[in-house]
């Protein structure tokens, strides 16, 4: 599956991108919201995990151009209920707060990506 890792931190997006590169998916990477909406429209990606709080283009504003054409899961530092609840309405599958649980991430994950049937 071919994940796009949407956050300004290189570090946080090292850390998604070691844990999942070793479940043998392919990842893209974007550092703000701007690069996102770029990448998702030339990349097409399977799954895109992206961060709230960014320069340029915030991940609310990319769920708001994309949150319906996309699987989205958030993953953030924010974790108020009413971000959480903002994410989710506007097509968030689900919303992960940082620091975050490696496991828990891989199980979302691979709950989300499963095929409907």
């Amino acid at each position: 599956m071919k994940i796009l890792i949407v956050d300004d931190s290189s570090f946080m997006r090292k850390i998604l991108k070691d844990l999942l590169t070793a479940k043998g998916h392919t990842l893209t990477e974007a550092e703000n919201g701007a690069e996102a909406l770029q990448k998702f429209a030339s990349e097409k990606p399977d799954l895109i995990l992206l961060d709230i709080i960014m320069p340029e283009v915030n991940g609310i504003e990319v769920l708001k151009k994309i949150g319906k054409q996309a699987k989205i899961v958030v993953i953030s530092a924010v974790g108020q209920e009413k971000m959480v609840e903002e994410a989710r309405q506007l097509g968030a599958l689900d919303y992960i707060v940082k620091p975050f649980d490696n496991d828990k991430v891989l199980e979302v994950i691979t709950t989300v990506l499963k095929p409907q049937g």
